[in-house]
């Protein structure tokens, strides 16, 4: 069985390490010809919308995926006509709007944060009115990793802020003074069975994840969080490994992004459960069964982040594991993660704090 996955980023790179033990093969697309994935798969390089380029891609792949929500939806759908794409179309599309996605959530019944469409500068003062401030002005489109945003602590921030948008359709959403940032990851086959992970609790630096723990230990959150994926998952009609981001304050749990993918925040996964995330995303859309999402003890996992780390020091560490993607170095680069397992939660925190002195995180 081959798979084609379009993104050859460090989590198509990770996707095709896990098809080896199933036995499945995998082709990368990606407009860049030294990306990650180079390394460990057949890689075809050119952009999205190179008919000729695809046209090398497609033959003889039983289904195709995406490591990366920002695929143009269009070459996705002519895709879809010759080979079967998980997870569907809809989902990509819903997944590259922050407005869409919102309206999404709240369609279903799901809490987000107060939010308000901005396409001028008139339609941001008037969602300041709405949302309150502080609020954070986000681009409707592209923007991940804490790109394409602006915190707006005043009125007077407003114009500085729109003009940051560079005209582009945004969305207003007012600043949530969380307790914590979570993130829970489903699963969902051909058939509609699915699980969850546990629950994982995140740390941002920059925009960027730089520290997750699992398990989260509150069997209320896990239950409200599995609730919503899953109810997410069934409306699209999803296939795959599906992420959802997650602000708890005030008790509740405020839906803040979806990624219709494998997900960073997944990482400690690899070794930290039965089933990783990338082998049971593989599993779904092929078919096959899916796997145990159950914990082994407590894991964790922290981002290296621009520079390369010290992999001797890194490595004589017990119950850690280290992962680089093939990337150069560069300023707010991802170059690899490093995960930690221990059976306890003291002994994870530890051993995250030692690897975090050492790569300065």
């Amino acid at each position: 069985m081959k798979i084609g996955i379009l993104g050859g980023g460090q989590l198509g790179r990770m996707l095709a390490l896990a098809g080896y033990p199933l036995g499945i093969g995998v082709r990368c697309y990606d407009p860049v010809s030294d990306s990650p994935a180079r390394d460990v798969a057949e890689l075809i390089s050119g952009p999205y919308e190179d008919a000729g380029a695809l046209a090398r891609f497609l033959p003889g792949l039983d289904a195709v995926t995406y490591e990366f929500e920002n695929v143009p939806a269009e070459t996705v759908r002519l895709i879809e006509k010759t080979v079967p794409v998980y997870p569907a179309p809809r989902a990509l599309e819903v997944g590259q709007d922050r407005l869409a996605e919102k309206e999404f959530f709240t369609a279903l019944g799901i809490p987000t944060p107060r939010f308000q469409r901005v396409g001028s500068a008139g339609e941001l003062e008037k969602a300041i009115g709405v949302t309150g401030l502080p609020a954070v002005l986000k681009t409707r489109r592209s923007g991940y990793d804490g790109k394409g945003q602006f915190r707006l602590l005043r009125r007077e921030d407003a114009t500085a802020a729109w003009q940051s948008m560079g005209g582009n359709p945004a969305i207003l959403e007012e600043f949530v003074p969380f307790e914590r940032e979570l993130s829970v990851l489903a699963v969902r086959s051909r058939d509609g069975a699915a699980v969850c992970y546990p629950l994982i609790e995140n740390v941002h630096r920059n925009g960027i994840l730089s520290v997750s723990r699992a398990p989260y230990p509150d069997p209320l959150l896990q239950k409200t969080a599995s609730e919503y994926a899953y109810r997410l998952m069934r409306e699209l009609g999803y296939c795959g490994v599906f992420a959802l981001e997650l602000f708890h304050a005030g008790g509740r749990l405020l839906a803040n992004e979806m990624a219709p993918r494998v997900h960073n925040s997944g990482h400690w996964s690899i070794e930290g459960a039965d089933t990783s995330q990338f082998e049971n995303h593989l599993r779904a859309v092929t078919g096959l069964p899916l796997g145990s999402t159950a914990a082994r003890g407590f894991s964790g996992m922290v981002n290296i982040i621009g520079d390369h780390p010290p992999v001797e020091r890194i490595l004589a560490l017990p119950g850690v594991h280290l992962h680089l993607y093939g990337k150069s170095p560069r300023p707010l680069r991802k170059l690899g993660h490093v995960t930690v397992t221990a059976g306890d939660s003291a002994g994870r925190d530890r051993l995250l704090a030692t690897v975090r002195e050492l790569l300065g995180a």
